[in-house]
């Protein structure tokens, strides 16, 4: 991965960025739909980053509309596999060439030392956008030896629309690990970013769109747990959750 900035080049870069404040739902960012909006604010410095979207549960019963307009058409898991490697490894391109934007952004929003994003975080996002890309088409199906009169077939499908819940402390990282193998298996996803730590998610879903990841597939729906985490895990239009928080929220979506 590339050499870091100076401390005097980051801190052009902090000044200069715009931070995104809407949801991201069916490749647009929208408002949520009460109107409101919630402060995420510096927690080394105290400074107010920016307002965002406070996305309720008619926002997460959009998003999961959207989401599931997308699989059942089939405009993003029936491509060839080939494809889907080509979009999501220009994806990754996109958050290399945006490395430095997305390191700084992390840094202001969860607090860490711009080093540990610079040469951690980001860079293993990345990679492990990278790693599932190149995972597509080497992921074979199988068929079990069962005798001469019969046939057995293991076959990998989509399963669906995907709620992702993630934590404040590896907003990045925490993405990654949970969008990189949902979309490259064909799923569509909708990411409840903590609100410590929603501005990154927001922009990877931009940067995701402008790769070519078709409207409705990547959605990005901000706001507290009790509005929108558990509005996902509850929702019937969801297939699977991915959760990463605390032990007490995960026996609530087990329940």
């Amino acid at each position: 991965m590339h050499e870091p900035l100076t401390a005097a080049e980051y801190k052009a870069l902090a000044a200069e960025i715009q931070f995104p404040t809407n949801a991201f739902i069916d490749g647009a960012f929208r408002p949520a739909n009460s109107g409101k909006t919630f402060r995420t604010t510096n927690p080394a410095t105290g400074e107010v980053l920016a307002d965002i979207a406070a996305c309720n549960a008619r926002d997460v019963d959009f998003a999961v509309a959207k989401a599931r307009e997308a699989f059942d058409d089939g405009r993003w898991q029936h491509l060839a596999p080939g494809e889907r490697k080509t979009v999501l490894l220009k994806f990754a391109k996109l958050l290399e060439r945006n490395r430095h934007e997305l390191a700084v952004m992390e840094s202001l929003d969860s607090g860490k030392p711009i080093r540990e994003c610079q040469t951690v975080d980001v860079p293993d996002t990345i990679h492990t956008i990278r790693w599932h890309a190149e995972l597509i088409d080497k992921l074979y199906d199988n068929t079990a030896p069962v005798g001469s009169k019969a046939l057995t077939m293991v076959v990998r499908e989509p399963v669906g629309v995907v709620g992702c819940v993630l934590p404040w402390n590896f907003p990045l990282l925490m993405l990654a690990w949970k969008i990189g193998p949902a979309l490259a298996a064909g799923c569509s996803v909708i990411v409840k970013p903590a609100q410590e730590t929603t501005l990154t998610t927001l922009r990877v879903a931009e940067l995701a769109h402008e790769a070519g990841i078709p409207a409705g597939v990547f959605n990005v729906v901000p706001g507290g747990g009790k509005e929108v985490g558990e509005p996902i895990g509850m929702h019937m239009g969801v297939d699977m959750v991915a959760f990463t928080g605390s032990t007490p929220t995960g026996r609530r979506f087990l329940r």
